[in-house]
């Protein structure tokens, strides 16, 4: 009941028909915490594209100046020396043999990383790992040769920034714990890099509503003008 209770006195602060300057936003999402865990920061860009055509598939990356703050774990999928370099490189996992734990649902890892002569085999699990959004892909740069320097931006704080079906992209751009100054600066790169890849065939408005949230917390609505 205490979480009803709470909840019920943050919507009451919260104007859900009014959009907030950018640096209004992230104050408000700081100060409306009640829980005691670090909270995840969340951005959610409702974007006017249809995902159905090729070039309106929004997909590609970005590295947060300040990182997400969430550990991410990775397992790459290689074989001979690549192997030693993934795990010189900080990877969580490594090794073709894990494709056999992929194959029978295990997913204890937040990003898959492979070299293209592992892809073949990769491919046959697309049913697998694509509705969990763990297939590698060469646009992400999760297919490479280069793994070292691939799971060094990962671990880092380099993003995939991917629309949904429903055209909207939704990541974590931070935690509770960050300054604002930290938060803002991650939530402009976002913005910044998704403006870079406007279809050039898109009639009518890319961004439709953009708002910010945490883990426990209401959606705050964002002035896109405050953001530029």
């Amino acid at each position: 009941m205490g979480f009803t209770k709470n909840k019920k006195e943050i919507n009451k602060k919260v104007d859900s028909m009014k959009e907030y300057s950018l640096q209004d936003a992230v104050k408000m999402v700081k100060d409306l915490k009640f829980v005691k865990f670090d909270e995840s920061i969340d951005l959610a860009i409702n974007l006017g594209v249809d995902p159905r055509h090729a070039d309106q598939n929004i997909r590609l990356t970005t590295s947060l100046p300040h990182g997400t703050g969430k550990e991410v774990k990775v397992l790459v999928v290689t074989q001979g020396p690549k192997e030693k370099e993934a795990k010189e490189a900080g990877a969580d996992y490594v090794g073709k043999e894990f494709l056999e734990k992929l194959k029978s649902g295990w997913d204890d890892v937040d990003k898959v990383i492979a070299t293209p002569d592992m892809m073949s085999e990769l491919g046959k699990l697309g049913k697998v790992l694509g509705p969990k959004g763990l297939m590698p892909n060469p646009k992400s740069g999760t297919v490479t040769i280069d793994i070292a320097a691939a799971v060094k931006d990962i671990k880092a704080g380099k993003i995939e920034i991917r629309v949904e079906k429903t055209g909207i992209v939704h990541l974590q751009c931070g935690k509770s714990s960050f300054d604002e100054s930290a938060l803002v600066e991650n939530i402009r790169t976002i913005y910044e890099t998704i403006m870079k890849a406007k279809p050039a065939s898109l009639k009518g408005t890319y961004i439709k509503k953009i708002s910010v949230s945490s883990t426990m917390g209401p959606g705050i609505k964002v002035d896109e003008g405050t953001i530029r």
